[in-house]
C-alpha cells in the first residue's frame, strides 16, 4: 500500500486538465510577474475571505516578515510569540533586528497560551504573533483584548490555517494582518513557493504593498526601504485552480480525523487532537501525542510498514542555537518542551482513502499490542 504524508500526485492526477489550460494560458500572455493572473487570485481570494484585501509575495516567510514590517517592528522591539511553530515565525522577527519573546502553549491546542502573555510584555513589546498551528484557531479573544490594552500589534501566523476560523470568523483577519504560506504540502498550495498577506484594512494594504515592491509606490519613485517579494503568474493562476476545491479538501480532511479519532479511541495511551469549541479545525496535520519513551519507536515501526510520519517540531525554538542568546533554559518552557518530545503527525491529505487509513490505525494497533506505558 503507498501511503504518503501528502499526495501531490494524487492531486496533479486529479487536476490534470484545469492545470495545463490555466499553465497555457500564463505562458502564451507572455505575462509572468505581477500582472492579469496575480491580481486575478488576489481578488478570488479576498472574495473567499470576505472582501478582504490580499496581496501575494513569494513565501510564507516572506509575508512573516512583511507584515512585521508594515507594523513598524525593528531594533530593539519585543515581538511575543510561541516557541512551539516554524523557525520563519521567529526568523522574520529576528532579521529586523526584534527579539522574540518566546510564551508557553495550551498543551491541548499547542497554540500559544493567551493566559501567560502579560507576564511576558515589557516596554518593549511592540508585537504579539499568534500562530494557528496544525490548522487549529489560536484563542483570539484574550490576545485582541491584551493587544489593545497594551497598544500593541498583532500578526496572525495563519501559514497552516487557511480557511481555518475562529467563533465564525476566518483566521487572518482578527489581528493588523495575516500571513499564509502557500507551500506545495499546504492545504492550499501552488507548485512552488508563494505566501500571501491579508488585511482589512485599505491603508495596511497600501503599505504592504510597498514594502513588497522595494518600498516604491510606482516605479523608481522610492518612498520606503522594503522587499522583493512577488507571487508569480505560473504560481497564481495554479492557485486559481485550487481555490474552488479547497472548502471540499477541507471537508475530506475533518472526515479522515473523524476517522482517526474512532480507531484511536480505546488507545488510552494515545491523545487524538483536540478540538477547541471555538474553533474550526483545518487539519493541515493530524498530530498525535503519544508518550515520549513510545515515540520513535512507534514512528520506527510505522515506517518499516511503510507508513510514514512526522515530527512537528522536534527541537522548541527557544532550545536552538541560533536563540542560545536569550539564555532561557531547558525547563522555562515545560508545555512546549512536552509536546516536542510527545507528538506525531500521521499522513494527512484530502486523497487518503478509507483502506489507507484502516491500515495505519491497524498498525498502530499492533504496536499497541506490544507497548506497556512506563508508569507516572
Amino acid at each position: 500500500m503507498n501511503i504518503q504524508m501528502v499526495d501531490l500526485r494524487a492531486q496533479v492526477a486529479a487536476l490534470r486538465d484545469d492545470l495545463d489550460a490555466a499553465i497555457a494560458e500564463v505562458l502564451s500572455s507572455g505575462a509572468f510577474v505581477r500582472g492579469p493572473f496575480v491580481q486575478r487570485f488576489e481578488e478570488q481570494l479576498g472574495a473567499y475571505y470576505g472582501g478582504a484585501h490580499v496581496l501575494g509575495v513569494g513565501n510564507g516567510t516572506d509575508a512573516l516578515q512583511l507584515a512585521y514590517m508594515a507594523a513598524g517592528i525593528g531594533p530593539g522591539d519585543d515581538v511575543i510569540m510561541p516557541a512551539f511553530t516554524f523557525f520563519a515565525t521567529a526568523e522574520a522577527a529576528a532579521l529586523l533586528g526584534a527579539t522574540p519573546v518566546f510564551v508557553d502553549i495550551d498543551p491541548r491546542t499547542f497554540n500559544l497560551d493567551p493566559t501567560l502573555i502579560e507576564a511576558a510584555i515589557t516596554p518593549r513589546t511592540r508585537a504579539i504573533v499568534p500562530v494557528h498551528l496544525f490548522g487549529q484557531s489560536a484563542d483570539m479573544d484574550l490576545i485582541l483584548e491584551i493587544a489593545e490594552r497594551h497598544d500593541l500589534a498583532v500578526i496572525e501566523d495563519a501559514a497552516q490555517a487557511v480557511g481555518a476560523r475562529y467563533k465564525g470568523r476566518r483566521v487572518g483577519l482578527m489581528g493588523d494582518a495575516g500571513c499564509l504560506s502557500f507551500y506545495p504540502s499546504k492545504n492550499l498550495g501552488a507548485y512552488g513557493d508563494g505566501g500571501a498577506c491579508l488585511s482589512t484594512n485599505l491603508a495596511m494594504d497600501g503599505t504592504l504593498r510597498r514594502l513588497a515592491n522595494h518600498g516604491s509606490e510606482r516605479k523608481y519613485h522610492n518612498t520606503h526601504i522594503g522587499i522583493n517579494s512577488r507571487l508569480d503568474a505560473l504560481q497564481a493562476a495554479i492557485l486559481s485552480v485550487k481555490l474552488p476545491h479547497l472548502d471540499a479538501w477541507t471537508a475530506a480532511r475533518q472526515d479522515t480525523a473523524d476517522r482517526y479519532d474512532a480507531h484511536f479511541a480505546d488507545l488510552d495511551w494515545v491523545t487524538q487532537p483536540y478540538r477547541a469549541p471555538y474553533a474550526d479545525h483545518v487539519f493541515h496535520q493530524y498530530t498525535l501525542r503519544v508518550p515520549a519513551d513510545a515515540r520513535d519507536a512507534l514512528a520506527a515501526h510505522l515506517r518499516a510498514q511503510g507508513i510514514p510520519t512526522m515530527v512537528y517540531y522536534p527541537v522548541p525554538l527557544h532550545r536552538l542555537p541560533v536563540f542560545e542568546p536569550l539564555n532561557m533554559a531547558e525547563g522555562s518552557l515545560p508545555e512546549t518542551e512536552r509536546a516536542a518530545r510527545e507528538v506525531l503527525s500521521l499522513p494527512m491529505h484530502p486523497e487518503l482513502t478509507a483502506d489507507q487509513i484502516g491500515f495505519i490505525a491497524e498498525t498502530i494497533a499492533v504496536f499497541a499490542e506490544t507497548y506497556t506505558p512506563v508508569a507516572a
